[in-house]
């Protein structure tokens, strides 16, 4: 019986598996449709560095008597070069469409790759200005995306409040646009992950937990006797502005 249980378990995952690789293919596929109709110049070029990196090889093959062994190497590396120009260029134009949107950092920085501690809109405004947080190794990230002459003062106002309960844990701050002292959308993540290491992990989960316990002291009901004649949906704007 338990024979069974195991063969079935194992067809059940293994039939996961196929169907995650079909998806991804065709999310890659229609990726790739979506791209060529965009960018003109993304099948020549991809066809372009195939041939290069394939033909290089195939020529250093012929030059030392084995070129048809490197001939496969060959291809392998050319198709992967092709590969790596297409995601590339496809990540590209999405950051080139993303920029200046609303939400676009928080998007990039939900999008980072490890193990970071995002908390998109710490802090915000009518405007759509918007601070959001990253915890990681490096300590504490504050990143700002808005207008300049309204984003800055929301920046400092949440480094201050963040400062008071993280002690000695580095805090960096940045403002993301395109002006200046600013930090391009494409960028982003790369001038976070080269961040230097400050903490450990189990730093950064006591790190967490003070946020957290930060966060809960500005969403608590305000103090006092409800005022007469007051209606739930002002106290619950009040809360939300806090």
């Amino acid at each position: 019986m338990a024979q069974k249980v195991d063969k079935a378990a194992a067809a059940e995952a293994k039939k996961a598996r196929k169907e995650a690789s079909k998806a991804k293919r065709k999310q890659i596929f229609q990726a790739f449709n979506m791209q060529r109709k965009e960018d003109k110049a993304l099948i020549p070029i991809m066809l372009g560095a195939f041939l290069v990196v394939a033909g290089v090889l195939f020529a250093l093959g012929f030059i030392w008597g084995i070129e048809w062994f490197l001939l496969p190497v060959g291809i392998a590396f050319g198709l992967l070069a092709a590969v790596i120009l297409f995601g590339r260029r496809v990540q590209k134009n999405v950051y080139t469409k993303a920029d200046g949107q609303p939400g676009a950092a928080a998007w990039a920085l939900e999008n980072m790759r490890g193990r970071w501690r995002v908390t998109p809109t710490v802090a915000g405004t009518t405007q759509l200005d918007a601070v959001h947080r990253v915890l990681g190794r490096p300590g504490v990230v504050l990143v700002a995306e808005g207008a300049p002459h309204r984003v800055k003062a929301l920046l400092a106002q949440e480094k201050k409040r963040v400062s008071r309960v993280v002690g000695d844990t580095p805090i960096y701050d940045f403002i993301v646009g395109n002006e200046e002292k600013q930090i391009p959308l494409r960028r982003l993540q790369q001038t976070i992950m080269k961040l230097p290491n400050n903490l450990k992990p189990a730093e950064i989960d006591t790190l967490e937990k003070r946020m957290a316990a930060l966060a809960a002291r500005g969403t608590q009901m305000p103090k006092g006797p409800m005022p007469q004649g007051a209606k739930m949906r002002n106290v619950q704007r009040t809360i939300r502005r806090r």
